[in-house]
Formats: structure tokens, sequence, C-alpha cells
């Protein structure tokens, strides 16, 4: 079964065969949390966005024409839940370092070079915080969810030069508030 491609499994899934969405939490779940974590930077809200959004897909299923790829309709709603998720809690955005845990499992590191890592990882969560929302969508999906350029315009809904030209000028303004951070 898992040779079929996404857009045959969500039809499977849209005509009946719920089962199904399983297939499709197992191949996205971890990218979709790490989207939406990039996006907050809170574990717990990411990793209940991450339910939500296979709720909705649930639940909305009827709405997948299969016309474009499955993908681009799981981010469309995950952006539209990571939206309600901030409209209705007023999130503050807090600091989880889901590397923290890796990096304890790992050894070697002398506790000098964790606490420099932290620190940077820590000044680059406060530049991306502070750039727009479309320039933090744009370098999650492309820099943290490496999908393409075209991919990205399909989600967003805008030319893939329109892409280049945010995720160019969201990295030119990340780059002048980390310097700043820095110092």
């Amino acid at each position: 079964m898992n040779t079929l491609n996404d857009n045959a499994i969500m039809q499977k899934v849209k005509a009946g065969d719920l089962d199904k969405l399983g297939l499709l939490f197992e191949r996205y779940h971890r990218q979709l949390y790490g989207f939406l974590f990039h996006m907050t930077y809170q574990r717990e809200a990411s990793e209940d966005m991450t339910q939500q959004v296979f709720y909705k897909m649930l639940k909305y299923r009827h709405t997948f024409t299969g016309n474009g790829e499955f993908i681009h309709w799981m981010y469309s709603i995950a952006r539209n839940t990571l939206k309600d998720s901030v409209k209705s809690k007023k999130q503050l955005i807090k600091h989880d370092d889901v590397d923290d845990y890796g990096d304890r499992l790992a050894g070697g590191v002398t506790p000098q070079e964790h606490l420099e890592k932290k620190q940077a990882k820590q000044e680059l969560y406060k530049a991306m915080e502070r750039l727009s929302d479309d320039h933090r969508e744009v370098l999650t999906m492309s820099r943290f969810q490496e999908l393409k350029y075209q991919e990205i315009a399909e989600i967003l809904n805008i030319s893939e030069v329109a892409v280049k030209t945010r995720a160019h000028r969201a990295m030119q303004e990340l780059k002048n508030i980390y310097t700043r951070i820095e110092r």
C-alpha cells in the first residue's frame, strides 16, 4: 500500500477508507510538526496543531479535489490552523529547544560549546520572531521544510518569482536582525 501516491491515498480517505489517513500521518506528521514549530517555537502547541491538521483533513476530506498535490492541500490546512490558533489564544512565543534532547544524548559536547550553541540558536529564534509572518513562513518552508519555490508558490497561491523575492528579502532582513541581536 505504501506504493500509492499521496493523492491516491487521500482519494481513498475521501471515499470512506478512513484508515488510510494513518499512512499520510506516518509520512507527514514530522514534517508538519517541524513547520508548525518553526512558526511558533512552542513544542506543545505545535504537537496539538499537528493533530488538529490531521483531524481537519479527516473532517474536510470532501474538499480534497486531487487536482493539485496533496502536500499543498495539507499545508493550506496547516496555515489556517496556525492562524486560528494564534487568533484564539493570542499565544506568546516561547522557545522550546527541540535539539536539546539530541545534544544531551549525543555526548561529546563540552558545556561551553553547548552553551554557545544554545545561545546562537536563541538569537536565531529571536531574529526569526521579529520577521513578519510572511517572511518567517517562506523561510520556514524553504529552509527548514526544504520545499521547492514552485511548491511554496502553489501553497501560498503566489508566483514563484514572488516566493524567490520574498525569500531573498526575508534572508536579508534576518541577517540584519541577527547581526543587531549579536551585538
